[in-house]
């Protein structure tokens, strides 16, 4: 009786058919077996990568989102994996996204674009062991992108475009009002500057005339007659240089007057004329 033999590589299992019936598993290795009435399939037991393709998700609000999800999963029982399921990995990829559309259709548009690593890990909390139905283990669950619809998209660069105007005006509104205030307060300090200086200028006038006051009040205490007759000479002095043509003087006054040089020029010049 003629025997074939088959290699199963390394990582991987063999699944012995005897006239299309499961008879047993076996290991890596080279394995002889009687053709027409036997078969051994290989089945990798390797980490295998799987990539999703995008699905319409939809959220609490109603947005229509586009999920695209990539996982890698490995066989962890060979015979489940080939006999209890016609696609073991189309059941799984199936699992996958009807536990995704569930995480996802608990949160609201901004809530689930913002919260990709949050919702990997429930994805994977959620099908934990349900995959070992299909003889299956998944290791690593990631969701490459949640695309909104076009039309949301849309709406939400509109909102993006006036929260950014409406930001630029406030910042711009606040400059101004800055601005005005600093403007305000340097000229109330301007005017406050100069009002002072114009305080501080008329009381040094005010102190230096009454200094000047008091000087003279002091000095007119303690002057004598001799003061006061020449102060007379004097102010005969400027009058005898004046157009002036008329003095008026007490009555007994006039006698001492005689005496004074300058009133006796003014008496014998003839243009003068003294009244009492």
């Amino acid at each position: 009786m003629a025997l074939f033999f088959k290699i199963v590589p390394q990582n991987n299992k063999g699944l012995v058919e005897v006239l299309g019936k499961y008879r047993k598993s076996v290991d890596p290795g080279i394995h002889f077996y009687i053709p027409f009435f036997q078969g051994i399939k290989k089945i990798t037991l390797a980490m295998s990568p799987l990539k999703l393709p995008n699905y319409s998700v939809i959220t609490k609000d109603n947005a229509d989102v586009s999920a695209s999800v990539t996982l890698n999963y490995h066989v962890t029982d060979a015979v489940k994996y080939e006999y209890e399921n016609t696609d073991s990995v189309e059941s799984m990829a199936q699992l996958v996204r009807g536990h995704l559309r569930d995480i996802i259709g608990r949160l609201d548009l901004n809530e689930a674009l913002g919260a990709t690593a949050r919702i990997n890990q429930e994805l994977a909390s959620a099908i934990g062991d349900l995959t070992n139905t299909y003889g299956i283990n998944v290791d690593r669950i990631n969701i490459d992108e949640l695309t909104p619809s076009r039309a949301i998209q849309e709406a939400m660069d509109k909102q993006l475009t006036a929260d950014r105007e409406r930001v630029a005006t406030i910042a711009q509104a606040e400059g101004e009002a800055k601005s005005i205030e600093l403007t305000t307060k340097a000229k109330n300090d301007a005017i406050v500057a100069t009002a002072k200086a114009q305080a501080d200028a008329t009381k040094t006038r005010a102190e230096a005339e009454k200094y000047r006051i008091d000087t003279v009040q002091t000095g007119l205490k303690n002057a004598d007659n001799k003061y006061f007759q020449n102060q007379s000479i004097n102010a005969f002095t400027e009058l005898a240089k004046s157009d002036t043509n008329t003095i008026v003087v007490s009555n007994d006054q006039v006698g001492s007057f005689g005496q004074l040089p300058v009133v006796g020029q003014l008496l014998n010049s003839g243009t003068q004329k003294i009244k009492k």
